[in-house]
Protein backbone atom coordinates (compact mmCIF):
# COMPACT_ATOMS: atom_id res chain seq x y z
CA UNK A 1 0.00 0.00 0.00
CA UNK A 2 3.00 2.37 1.24
CA UNK A 3 4.75 2.06 -2.06
CA UNK A 4 1.66 2.70 -4.56
CA UNK A 5 1.00 5.63 -2.24
CA UNK A 6 4.83 7.02 -3.11
CA UNK A 7 4.36 6.20 -7.03
CA UNK A 8 0.89 7.98 -6.84
CA UNK A 9 2.55 10.99 -4.74
CA UNK A 10 5.48 11.47 -6.99
CA UNK A 11 3.28 11.05 -10.06
CA UNK A 12 0.45 13.43 -9.08
CA UNK A 13 3.08 16.00 -8.33
CA UNK A 14 5.29 15.34 -11.53
CA UNK A 15 1.95 15.40 -13.55
CA UNK A 16 0.95 19.02 -11.72
CA UNK A 17 4.39 19.89 -13.43
CA UNK A 18 3.81 19.12 -16.70
CA UNK A 19 0.25 20.02 -17.47
CA UNK A 20 -1.19 23.69 -16.75
CA UNK A 21 -3.90 25.74 -18.04
CA UNK A 22 -4.51 29.55 -18.57
CA UNK A 23 -6.02 32.26 -16.81
CA UNK A 24 -5.58 35.84 -15.71
CA UNK A 25 -3.95 36.24 -12.76
CA UNK A 26 -2.05 39.19 -10.90
CA UNK A 27 0.75 37.25 -8.61
CA UNK A 28 3.56 38.00 -6.25
CA UNK A 29 5.60 36.08 -3.94
CA UNK A 30 2.62 35.25 -1.25
CA UNK A 31 -1.27 35.90 -1.68
CA UNK A 32 -2.22 35.42 -5.24
CA UNK A 33 -5.35 37.54 -6.60
CA UNK A 34 -7.45 35.78 -9.43
CA UNK A 35 -9.02 38.99 -11.73
CA UNK A 36 -11.01 38.00 -14.54
CA UNK A 37 -13.14 39.81 -16.99
CA UNK A 38 -16.51 40.83 -14.63
CA UNK A 39 -19.93 38.84 -16.06
CA UNK A 40 -22.35 38.73 -13.07
CA UNK A 41 -22.83 40.24 -9.69
CA UNK A 42 -23.92 36.52 -8.24
CA UNK A 43 -20.62 35.66 -6.03
CA UNK A 44 -20.14 39.36 -5.42
CA UNK A 45 -19.43 39.19 -1.41
CA UNK A 46 -19.08 42.54 0.63
CA UNK A 47 -15.32 41.05 2.12
CA UNK A 48 -12.66 39.55 -0.34
CA UNK A 49 -12.96 36.05 -0.01
CA UNK A 50 -8.92 34.06 0.80
CA UNK A 51 -9.04 30.23 -0.67
CA UNK A 52 -6.49 28.37 1.78
CA UNK A 53 -5.12 25.50 0.53
CA UNK A 54 -4.55 21.74 2.35
CA UNK A 55 -1.72 19.62 3.39
CA UNK A 56 0.70 19.02 -0.29
CA UNK A 57 -1.19 21.96 -1.59
CA UNK A 58 -0.24 24.98 -3.61
CA UNK A 59 -1.39 28.41 -4.99
CA UNK A 60 -0.61 28.36 -8.10
CA UNK A 61 2.07 26.31 -10.38
CA UNK A 62 3.03 27.84 -13.52
CA UNK A 63 2.81 31.42 -15.04
CA UNK A 64 -0.49 32.87 -16.64
CA UNK A 65 -0.24 31.09 -20.16
CA UNK A 66 0.59 27.89 -18.82
CA UNK A 67 -0.47 26.87 -15.28
CA UNK A 68 -2.59 24.63 -12.90
CA UNK A 69 -4.46 26.24 -9.82
CA UNK A 70 -5.18 24.03 -7.02
CA UNK A 71 -9.16 25.18 -7.30
CA UNK A 72 -9.01 24.05 -10.66
CA UNK A 73 -11.60 26.37 -12.21
CA UNK A 74 -13.26 27.41 -9.28
CA UNK A 75 -11.53 30.84 -8.74
CA UNK A 76 -11.79 32.45 -12.36
CA UNK A 77 -16.00 31.02 -11.78
CA UNK A 78 -16.25 33.09 -8.91
CA UNK A 79 -14.17 36.07 -10.26
CA UNK A 80 -15.97 35.89 -13.19
CA UNK A 81 -19.66 36.36 -10.93
CA UNK A 82 -18.33 39.14 -8.99
CA UNK A 83 -16.19 37.67 -6.24
CA UNK A 84 -12.71 39.53 -5.12
CA UNK A 85 -11.10 36.33 -4.73
CA UNK A 86 -7.85 35.59 -3.36
CA UNK A 87 -5.48 32.11 -3.12
CA UNK A 88 -3.38 31.70 -0.05
CA UNK A 89 0.37 30.18 -0.69
CA UNK A 90 1.88 28.27 2.15
CA UNK A 91 3.82 25.82 3.47
CA UNK A 92 3.15 21.97 1.86
CA UNK A 93 3.81 21.02 4.86
CA UNK A 94 3.65 22.20 8.38
CA UNK A 95 1.95 22.49 11.87
CA UNK A 96 -1.24 24.51 12.05
CA UNK A 97 0.06 27.06 13.53
CA UNK A 98 3.05 27.82 11.42
CA UNK A 99 0.60 27.93 7.99
CA UNK A 100 -1.64 29.92 10.64
CA UNK A 101 0.63 32.38 10.79
CA UNK A 102 1.61 32.45 7.05
CA UNK A 103 -1.67 32.95 6.38
CA UNK A 104 -2.76 36.02 8.54
CA UNK A 105 0.00 37.70 7.34
CA UNK A 106 -1.48 37.10 3.94
CA UNK A 107 -4.64 38.23 5.00
CA UNK A 108 -3.26 41.48 6.00
CA UNK A 109 -1.65 41.69 2.62
CA UNK A 110 -5.59 41.11 1.12
CA UNK A 111 -7.30 44.37 3.76
CA UNK A 112 -4.73 46.40 2.48
CA UNK A 113 -5.08 45.32 -1.13
CA UNK A 114 -8.86 45.68 -0.74
CA UNK A 115 -9.12 48.27 1.69
CA UNK A 116 -11.70 45.87 3.25
CA UNK A 117 -11.74 45.33 6.93
CA UNK A 118 -11.89 41.62 6.97
CA UNK A 119 -12.17 38.65 5.08
CA UNK A 120 -14.25 35.26 3.91
CA UNK A 121 -11.92 32.55 4.71
CA UNK A 122 -12.33 29.36 3.06
CA UNK A 123 -10.42 26.46 3.90
CA UNK A 124 -9.82 22.47 2.02
CA UNK A 125 -8.47 19.45 3.76
CA UNK A 126 -5.41 21.08 6.44
CA UNK A 127 -6.80 24.56 5.15
CA UNK A 128 -9.91 24.06 7.54
CA UNK A 129 -8.16 24.24 10.54
CA UNK A 130 -5.37 26.76 9.55
CA UNK A 131 -8.01 29.54 8.71
CA UNK A 132 -9.90 28.06 12.40
CA UNK A 133 -6.11 29.42 13.85
CA UNK A 134 -6.91 33.19 11.94
CA UNK A 135 -10.22 33.68 13.45
CA UNK A 136 -9.02 32.26 16.89
CA UNK A 137 -5.93 34.86 16.97
CA UNK A 138 -7.47 38.07 15.31
CA UNK A 139 -11.37 37.07 15.06
CA UNK A 140 -11.58 40.93 14.11
CA UNK A 141 -10.13 40.37 10.84
CA UNK A 142 -12.86 37.50 10.18
CA UNK A 143 -16.30 37.41 8.84
CA UNK A 144 -16.71 34.15 7.95
CA UNK A 145 -15.15 30.72 8.29
CA UNK A 146 -15.87 27.66 5.64
CA UNK A 147 -14.39 24.23 6.18
CA UNK A 148 -14.51 21.59 2.63
CA UNK A 149 -13.59 18.35 3.72
CA UNK A 150 -11.72 20.11 6.57
CA UNK A 151 -10.01 18.14 8.90
CA UNK A 152 -11.20 19.55 12.18
CA UNK A 153 -11.38 16.35 14.36
CA UNK A 154 -7.81 15.34 12.13
CA UNK A 155 -7.40 12.67 10.11
CA UNK A 156 -7.01 8.77 11.20
CA UNK A 157 -4.65 8.33 7.79
CA UNK A 158 -2.15 10.51 9.92
CA UNK A 159 -2.45 8.72 12.75
CA UNK A 160 -1.19 5.18 11.15
CA UNK A 161 1.64 6.78 9.62
CA UNK A 162 2.72 8.27 12.71
CA UNK A 163 1.79 4.92 15.00
CA UNK A 164 3.87 2.77 12.32
CA UNK A 165 7.64 3.68 12.71
CA UNK A 166 9.10 2.28 9.24
CA UNK A 167 5.91 3.58 7.49
CA UNK A 168 7.05 7.17 9.58
CA UNK A 169 10.28 7.56 8.54
CA UNK A 170 9.69 6.50 4.80
CA UNK A 171 7.08 9.20 4.62
CA UNK A 172 9.41 11.88 6.18
CA UNK A 173 12.39 11.15 3.92
CA UNK A 174 9.82 11.57 1.09
CA UNK A 175 7.74 14.33 2.13
CA UNK A 176 10.93 16.14 3.52
CA UNK A 177 13.21 16.20 0.69
CA UNK A 178 11.32 15.43 -2.23
CA UNK A 179 7.81 16.51 -2.32
CA UNK A 180 7.31 18.96 -0.47
CA UNK A 181 10.38 21.09 -1.88
CA UNK A 182 9.29 20.39 -5.61
CA UNK A 183 5.43 21.68 -4.41
CA UNK A 184 7.62 25.00 -2.91
CA UNK A 185 9.65 25.39 -5.83
CA UNK A 186 7.29 24.78 -8.51
CA UNK A 187 5.21 27.44 -7.52
CA UNK A 188 8.31 30.13 -7.00
CA UNK A 189 8.69 29.87 -3.67
CA UNK A 190 11.64 27.39 -2.49
CA UNK A 191 11.66 29.39 1.11
CA UNK A 192 8.48 27.68 2.63
CA UNK A 193 9.43 25.96 5.81
CA UNK A 194 8.51 22.38 5.50
CA UNK A 195 8.16 19.84 8.10
CA UNK A 196 6.17 16.41 7.13
CA UNK A 197 6.17 14.90 10.36
CA UNK A 198 4.75 18.31 11.89
CA UNK A 199 2.24 18.02 9.37
CA UNK A 200 1.41 14.54 9.81
CA UNK A 201 1.06 15.54 14.15
CA UNK A 202 -1.36 18.24 13.35
CA UNK A 203 -3.69 16.39 10.55
CA UNK A 204 -3.70 13.54 13.32
CA UNK A 205 -6.91 12.93 15.31
CA UNK A 206 -4.34 13.13 18.71
CA UNK A 207 -2.91 16.63 17.16
CA UNK A 208 -6.61 18.05 16.01
CA UNK A 209 -8.47 17.19 19.47
CA UNK A 210 -4.86 19.13 21.21
CA UNK A 211 -5.23 21.93 18.76
CA UNK A 212 -9.25 21.87 19.52
CA UNK A 213 -8.62 22.38 23.10
CA UNK A 214 -6.48 25.09 22.62
CA UNK A 215 -8.43 27.44 20.21
CA UNK A 216 -11.62 26.62 21.32
CA UNK A 217 -15.22 27.51 18.82
CA UNK A 218 -18.29 26.79 19.62
CA UNK A 219 -18.47 26.25 16.26
CA UNK A 220 -17.15 22.82 16.87
CA UNK A 221 -19.68 20.62 18.25
CA UNK A 222 -18.49 18.36 21.04
CA UNK A 223 -19.45 15.20 18.74
CA UNK A 224 -20.88 15.05 15.72
CA UNK A 225 -24.81 13.98 17.24
CA UNK A 226 -24.75 17.31 17.75
CA UNK A 227 -24.62 21.41 15.71
CA UNK A 228 -21.57 23.76 16.27
CA UNK A 229 -22.88 27.07 16.51
CA UNK A 230 -23.65 29.49 12.69
CA UNK A 231 -22.46 32.16 14.51
CA UNK A 232 -19.61 32.54 17.12
CA UNK A 233 -18.04 35.69 18.36
CA UNK A 234 -19.11 37.63 14.91
CA UNK A 235 -17.81 35.03 12.96
CA UNK A 236 -20.00 32.87 10.44
CA UNK A 237 -18.93 29.36 10.10
CA UNK A 238 -20.06 26.94 7.26
CA UNK A 239 -18.86 23.20 5.93
CA UNK A 240 -19.42 20.53 3.83
CA UNK A 241 -17.58 17.33 2.95
CA UNK A 242 -17.88 13.99 0.63
CA UNK A 243 -18.08 10.44 1.22
CA UNK A 244 -16.47 9.08 -2.17
CA UNK A 245 -13.38 7.21 -2.62
CA UNK A 246 -13.07 5.81 -6.31
CA UNK A 247 -15.09 8.30 -8.64
CA UNK A 248 -13.01 8.38 -11.61
CA UNK A 249 -10.57 5.63 -12.92
CA UNK A 250 -8.48 7.96 -14.94
CA UNK A 251 -7.98 10.39 -11.76
CA UNK A 252 -4.57 9.98 -10.04
CA UNK A 253 -6.19 10.17 -6.83
CA UNK A 254 -7.34 7.34 -7.03
CA UNK A 255 -4.87 4.92 -5.18
CA UNK A 256 -4.45 7.99 -2.70
CA UNK A 257 -8.11 7.85 -1.57
CA UNK A 258 -7.74 4.31 -0.84
CA UNK A 259 -5.88 5.54 2.49
CA UNK A 260 -9.44 6.29 4.02
CA UNK A 261 -10.92 3.14 3.87
CA UNK A 262 -8.11 1.10 4.90
CA UNK A 263 -7.72 3.48 8.10
CA UNK A 264 -11.92 3.72 8.31
CA UNK A 265 -12.91 0.31 6.94
CA UNK A 266 -16.53 0.91 6.66
CA UNK A 267 -16.86 4.14 8.57
CA UNK A 268 -17.97 7.28 5.66
CA UNK A 269 -14.92 9.05 4.83
CA UNK A 270 -13.89 10.92 1.78
CA UNK A 271 -10.68 9.26 1.29
CA UNK A 272 -8.63 11.02 3.63
CA UNK A 273 -11.08 12.43 6.51
CA UNK A 274 -14.16 10.86 8.42
CA UNK A 275 -17.55 12.50 7.45
CA UNK A 276 -18.05 13.13 11.03
CA UNK A 277 -14.31 15.58 10.94
CA UNK A 278 -15.45 17.79 8.51
CA UNK A 279 -18.21 19.31 10.79
CA UNK A 280 -17.84 22.49 11.38
CA UNK A 281 -20.89 25.67 11.91
CA UNK A 282 -23.37 24.80 9.40
CA UNK A 283 -23.14 21.78 7.56
CA UNK A 284 -24.28 22.43 4.16
CA UNK A 285 -24.44 18.74 3.31
CA UNK A 286 -21.64 16.10 4.58
CA UNK A 287 -22.20 13.14 2.02
CA UNK A 288 -21.81 14.83 -1.39
CA UNK A 289 -20.26 11.95 -4.05
CA UNK A 290 -17.15 13.31 -3.87
CA UNK A 291 -13.45 12.08 -2.45
CA UNK A 292 -11.39 14.38 -1.00
CA UNK A 293 -9.55 15.89 -3.61
CA UNK A 294 -12.61 16.33 -6.16
CA UNK A 295 -13.76 19.01 -3.29
CA UNK A 296 -11.33 21.49 -4.60
CA UNK A 297 -11.94 20.27 -8.10
CA UNK A 298 -8.56 18.07 -7.93
CA UNK A 299 -6.70 16.98 -10.48
CA UNK A 300 -8.06 18.70 -13.10
CA UNK A 301 -11.63 18.65 -12.72
CA UNK A 302 -11.62 14.72 -12.94
CA UNK A 303 -14.79 12.98 -10.83
CA UNK A 304 -17.71 10.92 -10.86
CA UNK A 305 -19.96 11.02 -14.04
CA UNK A 306 -23.02 12.24 -11.75
CA UNK A 307 -21.38 13.57 -9.24
CA UNK A 308 -21.59 17.37 -8.04
CA UNK A 309 -20.14 20.46 -9.65
CA UNK A 310 -17.32 21.69 -7.08
CA UNK A 311 -17.20 24.69 -9.35
CA UNK A 312 -20.70 25.65 -9.27
CA UNK A 313 -20.77 24.27 -5.03
CA UNK A 314 -18.04 27.15 -4.47
CA UNK A 315 -19.69 29.86 -6.86
CA UNK A 316 -23.39 28.77 -4.70
CA UNK A 317 -21.41 29.84 -1.56
CA UNK A 318 -20.18 33.07 -2.13
CA UNK A 319 -23.79 33.91 -3.45
CA UNK A 320 -24.72 32.21 0.65
CA UNK A 321 -21.70 34.62 2.09
CA UNK A 322 -23.16 37.48 -0.46
CA UNK A 323 -26.93 36.92 1.07
CA UNK A 324 -25.66 37.06 4.68
CA UNK A 325 -24.31 40.20 3.96
CA UNK A 326 -21.19 39.16 4.09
Amino acid sequence: MMKKTKNLIALAVFTTLALGLGTQTQASKGILQIKETVKSDYAKTKYPIVMTHGWLGWSRIGNDSFNIDYWFQILPDMARNGATVFAAQLSPTNTTEIRGEQLLAQVEDVIAITGKDKVNLIGHSHGGPTVRYVAAIKPAYVASVTGVGGTFRGSKVADDIQNNKGTRTFMNILGDYIVAPLISWAQGNPDLPNDFDASMKSLSEVGSADFNRRFPTTALASNCNQSGAKVDQGIYYYSWGGTAQTTNLLDIDTILMQLGPFSYGNKDNDGMVARCSTHLGQVIRDNYNLNHTDLANMMFGLKGLFAQDPVALFRQHANRLKLEGL
